[in-house]
């Protein structure tokens, strides 16, 4: 019996080691629940929730459109270019944008309106140098979520929002369950300038934002 109970012992520990230090072993195949605990358990989801305030905090995280339009105006572009910068000084960090309009229209052609918003707003923060890898545009909220319930043209239902999702599984900080040490970075006001930021990631072995 004490030789059988051994060897299940050494049998789970040759499983456990099976794999690549810092890899992550739940890829979701179980379902979102149990990616959720995982989450949970390493620290990844209370720092998305920090980061995420600290994003909405620090910059504007609402850029809004002309009637009908997606193209970005100065105000939007002044905008974006602080979000650029926070997401600069988060390279372990991944970004999601949603698009957002009034309710003048057809339902299927806001949805569509919406998703271009959000691609405008990703269109622009890479050519600031952000990996596109880092953005998400794939949610069109359309006409559903208004910030004014009101059939009228309202500008501020004319959106795109941008808001930290989680971390980016391959960077290093990351793999080290470093969560405390990105989320306690210094803030925006001493973030690492864009003339700087090559130098920044070939001292510490990130690969330059494409």
């Amino acid at each position: 019996m004490f030789r059988f109970v051994a060897a299940l012992g050494l049998t789970a520990a040759i499983a456990g080691c099976a794999h690549e230090a810092g890899q992550k072993v739940d890829t979701g195949s179980f379902g979102n629940a149990t990616m959720n605990n995982t989450a949970v358990m390493d620290g990844s989801q209370n720092a998305t929730l920090v980061l995420g305030r600290r994003f909405a905090e620090q910059v504007p995280t609402t850029v809004n459109f002309a009637f009908n339009e997606y193209r970005l105006d100065a105000s939007a572009v002044q905008i974006l270019n602080q979000q650029a910068d926070f997401i600069r000084q988060f390279p372990e960090v991944r970004f999601r944008v949603y698009g957002f309009t009034d309710k003048v229209g057809s339902p299927a052609y806001n949805k569509q309106l919406g998703m271009r918003r959000a691609n405008a707003v990703v269109g622009y923060l890479t050519s600031q140098g952000i990996s596109r890898s880092r953005l998400e545009a794939v949610v069109s909220y359309g006409e559903t979520r208004p910030v004014i319930d009101t059939p009228g043209p309202e500008q501020a239902n004319r959106r795109a929002v941008t808001e930290v999702t989680g971390f980016v599984a391959r960077h290093p900080m990351v793999l080290d369950g470093k969560y405390a040490a990105i989320v306690y970075r210094e803030y925006v006001a001493s973030a690492v300038p864009r003339s700087g930021l090559g130098a920044f990631e070939a001292s510490s072995g990130i690969a330059a934002e494409q």
